[in-house]
């Protein structure tokens, strides 16, 4: 049997783009489901379009373009934002993992998954985009040092953005807080 990798591209159960310096130049129709918008929408597009703020999409490509140098791959779960449709705006958990397919220049192009998490993981607060940051290193296990090292800022501020997750979330501990960001 041959495999019609066009199709399976399609037909995959998770959103898939190909990319060349972090805009889509290609996607499938999950995708597309995800964000709520139409393969004339996203291809050609930055992947900026995803993102809460613009400001996120700079960190995160700055931060996970060494990553990528090292292995070539890079993962994590964030908060993106839907393009358009009848939840246009709306803000979900989403687990993103890709894969550069030339390590020396990591943006240049690449393959990339999203996997919507809001069933699992809605999106209870409005967060800012710090706290959103702050947000997924918790969940990831991480310390505030080790966020602060990551975000390049102190970890007394980490701990502040942490103090205001769970004020918000109304949680007593960090483990707590964990507990409420990832609960359904």
């Amino acid at each position: 049997m041959d495999i019609d990798y066009r199709q399976a591209f399609d037909l995959a159960p998770v959103g898939l783009a190909l990319s060349r310096n972090r805009t889509m130049i290609d996607c499938n129709q999950q995708l597309c489901d995800m964000f709520g918008a139409t393969k004339d929408q996203l291809v050609g597009q930055s992947f900026q379009v995803l993102y809460p703020s613009a400001d996120e999409f700079e960190r995160l490509g700055a931060r996970m373009a060494p990553l990528l140098n090292r292995n070539g791959t890079y993962a994590d779960d964030r908060i993106m934002k839907r393009l358009d449709g009848r939840f246009k705006g709306e803000t979900f958990w989403c687990h993103v993992s890709g894969r550069a397919l030339n390590p020396s220049a990591p943006h240049e192009a690449g393959i990339w998954t999203f996997e919507d998490l809001s069933a699992l993981r809605p999106v209870r607060a409005e967060l800012t985009p710090r706290e959103r940051e702050v947000a997924a290193y918790l969940m990831q296990g991480q310390t505030s040092k080790q966020i602060g090292k990551t975000l390049e800022i102190s970890h007394r501020t980490v701990e502040i953005y942490r103090a205001r997750l769970m004020r918000k979330y109304k949680a007593s501990t960090t483990a707590d807080l964990v507990h409420k960001l990832m609960a359904s």
